[in-house]
């Protein structure tokens, strides 16, 4: 190899970067020692920038395009070599290409509880998480307020700040919103916009911007969301107190009904020792058969009937039940009278108490008025 060829491989001619990571934010082109010769091509391709960065100060950004590195081109770098009639020699310059694409579907969320006070439960605690994506506005500023000397800077280097913030402006926004609880999901969307516009504020002096954010959930602590479902279920029931006088109707309509049961069966027991009793009588032939000599000779009782109990409707609320003895009493003493309403069980609705055959005696029975004095 000649020493012209060893010459002109010292010297760069060609830069450009060429990203497949999708989380490198900014890329140092490595020389190896190398110069960069005058005259060289810069390559920055669409969602790129390249900055160079001349001992330690920032010189030139380039935006999208073909470049021929000549003193036209790199102003600020002439100004700072004092290149005023041009230069012909290599320079070192160091150059780092910045991404300027979108990083989509970065992840945030709130790792304490955010207390607000909501107008319907007061004091509260809410979780939130949701998405949000980032984008380099200002490569210079970027380079410097961020990256510094960092070779090669991921996503993954700035989220967790980034984070901060969006939860901090969060907090602040929600707490202050006055939406209530119930509302703030019909609501994420101008949440998303306050948080995301408070957020580009703080975030700018970082050459930074969030062009999209979302708030995918927000939620209540175990014990809210239990109490909150306990209320929606009594919403559903609607009346409370003809909710438990219809549970209260059914359940004496399954107790009734058992004991009706109870008593078929009974008196088909007593059906079936009658009938065992007539075949142990001897017949025209002789004794009984030995089978049915062996059935007892007595039939038990039926068990008695089930006496019937009713319910009193007194000031929108409920009292019973009654036996027909209790409500006479307290017909003789006037609580009960012939407008009463009453219940029982099998009845369809509340009737009154004249409207009764089983309760209108009840009122034939009693002395007429007394006559007037004198």
């Amino acid at each position: 190899m000649g020493i012209l060829d060893f010459l002109s491989g010292q010297f760069i001619d060609v830069i450009h970067w060429t990203d497949d990571t999708r989380d490198t934010m900014v890329w140092r082109f490595e020389r190896e020692g190398h110069e960069i010769k005058y005259g060289a091509k810069l390559t920055v391709r669409e969602g790129q920038a390249a900055v160079f960065v001349h001992e330690g100060q920032l010189a030139d950004v380039f935006k999208p395009g073909l470049y021929m590195l000549e003193t036209n081109n790199m102003p600020l770098l002439t100004s700072l070599q004092h290149w005023d009639h041009g230069f012909k020699s290599p320079f070192k310059s160091e150059v780092y290409f910045v991404s300027t694409t979108r990083f989509t579907d970065l992840k945030w969320g709130t790792k304490n509880p955010i207390p607000c006070r909501d107008p319907e439960f007061g004091p509260v605690r809410l979780r939130a998480y949701g998405t949000y994506s980032v984008r380099v506005t200002d490569p210079g500023k970027f380079l410097t307020e961020i990256v510094g000397t960092d070779g090669e800077f991921t996503m993954d280097e700035i989220s967790m700040q980034i984070r901060n913030v969006i939860v901090q402006s969060f907090s602040r926004i929600v707490a202050g919103s006055g939406i209530p609880v119930l509302d703030m999901a019909a609501n994420t969307d101008e949440l998303g916009k306050l948080v995301a516009s408070e957020i580009t504020k703080t975030i700018a002096e970082y050459g930074l911007e969030i062009p999209e954010f979302y708030v995918e959930n927000i939620s209540l602590p175990p014990a809210v969301e239990e109490a909150l479902d306990k209320r929606t279920s009594m919403g559903i029931v609607g009346d409370l107190n003809k909710y438990m006088q219809f549970n209260a109707a059914e359940a004496m309509g399954a107790e009734n009904s058992a004991m009706a049961s109870s008593m078929g069966a009974g008196m088909g027991a007593a059906m079936g020792m009658g009938m065992a009793g007539q075949m142990a009588q001897p017949g025209p032939w002789g004794a009984a058969p030995a089978a049915a000599a062996q059935q007892p000779a007595a039939a038990a009782p039926p068990p008695p009937p089930v006496e019937k109990v009713w319910h009193i409707a007194e000031n929108g609320a409920t009292k019973g039940p009654f036996s027909r003895a209790t409500m006479g009493q307290m017909a003789a003493a006037g609580s009960l009278t012939r407008e009463t309403l009453v219940w029982t069980a099998g009845q369809d609705g509340w009737l009154k108490a004249d409207d009764l055959d089983e309760l209108a005696t009840l009122f034939t029975v009693l002395p007429p008025p007394p006559p007037p004095a004198g």
